[in-house]
């Protein structure tokens, strides 16, 4: 039938080249780049480098003190902790340290995340001190210009003037003198979940106006271990400027050329991962140069940094600037929260998610939400997320709540699959009059065609009306993908029995009996139970029409819901199950549909057809 050729095609070509990609391209990319990086961490544990040089005055601080060999030697992260006089850290999602050497937020781990599955596994490592091999810190400091002595840079050590721990509900106030009569004393606070605020006060007791330029910057040494797929952006980002777009930039583009944004005033910038970033709200009333760089000297490095224009103080007076840090879980509530989003989208989506939204305070960063990679289908991605957050809401599993969605999507698409199924019942009822026609005109093609489009035209059959349910629903599935792989709520989010993550592949195969034999199958075989149940749900769903009549469209849907099966093993647990209940509601769908017109049910006539043994020739 022609509705049914065009319904499963234009699912093929939809579908065939995002798992193509994946399982084709992306999957061993991932596993090149991780052995890649095993790799070099391996030799840059053995390899000693010359000394890291200070920043020069009248740039963004880009090198750092210390030496390579050092870092080498002192891999171990809590031998670097203890070398340095700090401030603790303790709020309900952070726990670390502030080192008092160059006020430096380098040591941090968030609570309410873990590596693995397993609850009994560390808790997530954000930042890690410049004298290990992972390090990856924050720091904000000052340039000097006219008149301003030492400032505030990498190797200044500050003084704790008050406070003993940085608390949600206690600030620390931090406190440097340098020998032009600049004092600066530097207040840090926390939230309750991810961004601190750095507040400097300057006074000038010297008896010329001093000029000095705030710099911030985010350096790591590493890039993450595994790649990510085309679906996620992970590398440098920014709002450049409080009305500027999202510029976007991969590791690998910024090793092969530095970038230099344009000039702003407002905006922010960071370092993004798949669910963890870090990122700098600069004062927002200066104007900054601000860069996404990879540095070779010394230590290999990435940064983002900006360097906001000087400031002058003059003799007897003072200067106020606030600094925002960001660093933690792209949560998508506390996201949106700190981002100053008056939309009615926003508000809307505040008021659906509830919860954490509530208590996240409002720092009004532009375009904040950008953070987390919607995607070019962000107008479905962010209200799938939206749909499916409030009914895991309602029953506490995300599983289940992908199921509700799933519903509520074929509710929503219901009357163009009720005039798509009705149009096929009445395709199925002018069979006998179209093979009339083909018998008629034989190999005339333009006559036959020409009849059946008047065919068509009397009995009011659109032939295409089938397509478009399908079309419509690839945006669906594209957002269902990017919101089950790219939200931190789904990550180690559970459904039922063995799957504990739903951003992660069934973990069970049939190569080794679903775990009962005592090894791994290779990830290329990697086939789990539900992507099988997606796989039956699949041939079943195609076993509803007739198989078609050309020999390649028949041998193409015969073979297609075992290639998606093997497809499917490497995707995360969550599409998996989207998939096989999507089918599961389309074969019922379209069962009520096509009996209430009157066409037969052709699933279980196919089934015998297919096991059906031919008949032989006889010669």
């Amino acid at each position: 039938m022609q509705n049914n050729r065009n319904y499963f095609i234009a699912i093929a070509l939809s579908v065939l080249i995002v798992l193509g990609w994946q399982y084709f391209i992306m999957s061993p990319r991932i596993e090149a780049q991780r052995q890649a990086e095993e790799a070099r961490l391996a030799q840059e544990a053995t390899t000693t480098q010359p000394n890291a040089a200070a920043p020069a005055a009248g740039t963004i601080a880009g090198s750092l003190p210390g030496s390579t060999a050092q870092a080498a030697a002192e891999a171990n992260r809590d031998e670097a902790i203890a070398k340095t006089a700090r401030v603790a850290i303790d709020t309900p999602a952070l726990v670390g340290s502030i080192n008092l050497t160059g006020a430096r937020f380098d040591d941090l781990k968030l609570k309410e995340y873990r590596e693995t599955v397993d609850p009994t596994s560390p808790i997530i490592t954000l930042f890690n001190p410049a004298d290990t091999t992972d390090g990856y810190f924050t720091e904000l400091g000052y340039i000097a210009g006219e008149n301003a002595g030492t400032a505030p840079g990498p190797a200044t050590v500050w003084t704790l003037a008050s406070g003993d721990k940085l608390t949600q509900a206690t600030p620390v106030t931090l406190s440097f003198t340098n020998d032009a009569g600049l004092t600066f004393l530097r207040k840090i606070s926390v939230d309750e979940h991810y961004m601190f605020t750095v507040e400097d006060t300057i006074s000038n007791t010297g008896t010329a106006a001093a000029s000095i330029a705030p710099y911030g910057r985010i350096t790591r040494y590493n890039k993450p271990t595994t790649a990510s797929v085309y679906v996620l952006h992970e590398g440098f980002l920014g709002v450049i400027g409080k009305e500027g777009g999202l510029v976007e930039e991969k590791y690998s583009a910024i090793e092969k050329e530095s970038m230099t944004n344009a000039k702003a005033t407002g905006g922010w910038m960071g370092i993004t991962d798949k669910y963890w970033a870090a990122a700098l709200v600069p004062p927002q009333a200066i104007a900054y140069d601000s860069r996404f760089s990879h540095f070779t000297d010394g230590q290999p490095r990435f940064q983002a940094d900006y360097k906001n224009d000087a400031v002058s103080i003059a003799p007897g007076q003072s200067t106020s600037l606030k600094t925002l840090v960001f660093a933690g879980a792209k949560e998508v509530p506390v996201v949106d929260g700190y981002a100053r989003d008056n939309s009615w989208f926003g508000k809307v989506f505040a008021n659906l998610v509830g919860g954490k939204t509530e208590t996240v305070t409002n720092y009004e960063v532009p375009r904040f939400d950008l953070l987390i990679d919607w995607g070019w289908f962000y107008f479905f991605t962010k209200p799938m997320f939206m749909l499916m957050d409030f009914f895991f809401r309602l029953v506490g599993n995300f599983g289940i709540a992908i199921l509700l969605t799933t519903i509520v999507v074929k509710a929503i698409f219901f009357p163009l699959a009720s005039k798509q199924y009705a149009s096929m019942a009445n395709m199925k009822r002018m069979q006998p009059k179209m093979e009339e026609l083909k018998a008629k005109y034989g190999d005339d093609k333009m006559a036959l065609q020409k009849a059946m489009m008047e065919l068509y035209k009397t009995e009011k059959i659109n032939p295409v009306a089938g397509c478009w349910p399908v079309l419509l629903q690839i945006p669906v599935f594209f957002s269902l993908y990017k919101v089950i792989y790219v939200t931190i709520e789904m990550r180690h989010a559970p459904f039922f029995g063995w799957i504990q993550d739903l951003s992660a592949p069934d973990p069970t195969t049939f190569i080794n009996l679903f775990g009962l034999l005592p090894f791994e199958a290779p990830s290329f075989l990697h086939l789990g139970i539900w992507p099988i149940i997606m796989g039956v749900t699949m041939w079943l769903q195609m076993r509803m029409n007739p198989t078609p009549p050309d020999p390649t469209q028949a041998m193409l849907f015969n073979w297609m819901p075992l290639i998606f099966t093997f497809m499917l093993g490497s995707f995360p647990a969550g599409l998996v199950i989207y998939w096989a209940w999507n089918n599961t509601l389309s074969i019922t769908q379209q069962s009520i549909i096509m009996k209430r017109h009157g066409a037969k049910i052709e699933l279980i006539d196919n089934i015998k057809r297919m096991f059906r043994r031919k008949p032989t020739e006889t010669k």
